[in-house]
């Protein structure tokens, strides 16, 4: 018995109108994907040009001729490794301190039963709506009744613990089996025993997502390290190059020398996502099946 003739004219029809949008995604998928890496990368090949490549007419997108004298002036005109260890050590810390704090309170949220539950978690739910610039003055008069100013604790205090890393990590630890936790208390586990030894293993993908947005978030703070800090020797890397690069004294109207230390800002970043990909992958994936 032979297929009808429509049937068999329609299959071609729409293989190759599946085949056309699958096109036309690819190259709005590929468009979207160079014009977000193109500036990246012209920051990056720049650093690395001559003098003569970055004032070159048409523009030069490979140097003809790959030279460190960038990095080494950076160097020579700032501090470069005290603005890189602050920035490092408050990253750090602000990431570790999330971990810690909004795993507990999203556990708590999650699988515990105490008096203000709802509203705390309203709460949480409420600071995810305030924008982060409108709780700059609040914390700065905060942080300057305390003696802070100047300090590494000003820079990481405010931020140990955030709205989304609680409600990311509550939503996480709901998907975790009630009967799994009520089987360890019956053995005889406490709250603390459950929440480090089963609780924080099950949820690595949403620690690692965490741990990647709250870094990058942390690393690339200016507004608040800037307002919090009087002493050059307690700048971040972003404020220390922002102030020098409005420096024409230093910087000599060297391009190379700006692109220099934006790579610098840009690659820490980079080597903490391509650590944890595998994990913020689990967690993304993870996010859009809850």
């Amino acid at each position: 018995m032979t297929a009808p003739a429509h049937a068999t004219e329609t299959a071609p029809r729409l293989h190759k109108g599946e085949a056309t949008r699958r096109r036309l995604l690819l190259g709005v998928l590929w468009t979207g994907m160079i014009v977000m890496i193109a500036p990246f990368l012209w920051m990056a090949l720049s650093a690395f040009k001559s003098e003569k490549d970055l004032g070159a007419s048409p523009t030069v997108w490979i140097p003809d001729e790959w030279t460190l004298i960038h990095f080494e002036k950076l160097v020579k005109l700032l501090d470069i490794g005290s603005h890189f260890f602050n920035s490092t050590l408050v990253a750090v810390l602000v990431t570790v301190c999330n971990l810690v704090f909004c795993s507990m309170l999203g556990y708590a949220l999650a699988k515990l039963n105490f008096a203000g539950k709802r509203p705390v978690f309203a709460l949480v739910m409420c600071a995810l709506m305030v924008p982060g610039n409108l709780m700059l003055m609040p914390m700065f008069v905060m942080v300057s009744k305390m003696g802070l100013i100047d300090s590494y604790a000003a820079l990481v205090l405010p931020f140990a613990a955030g709205a989304f890393g609680v409600f990311l990590m509550r939503q996480f630890m709901t998907a975790i089996p009630d009967e799994l936790l009520e089987a360890a208390r019956i053995d005889g586990a406490g709250e603390w025993f459950i929440f480090w030894r089963i609780a924080m293993p099950l949820v690595k993908p949403a620690l690692a997502t965490l741990a990647i947005f709250t870094f990058l978030q942390s690393w690339n703070n200016f507004l608040w390290p800037l307002v919090a800090t009087n002493d050059p020797e307690k700048y971040t890397l972003p404020v220390a190059l922002a102030t020098f690069a409005i420096d024409p004294t230093k910087t000599n109207g060297s391009n190379g020398v700006l692109m220099a230390g934006a790579f610098l800002v840009v690659l820490p970043v980079l080597l903490v996502f391509i650590l944890l990909q595998r994990y913020f992958t689990q967690g993304i994936a993870t996010a859009g099946l809850k």
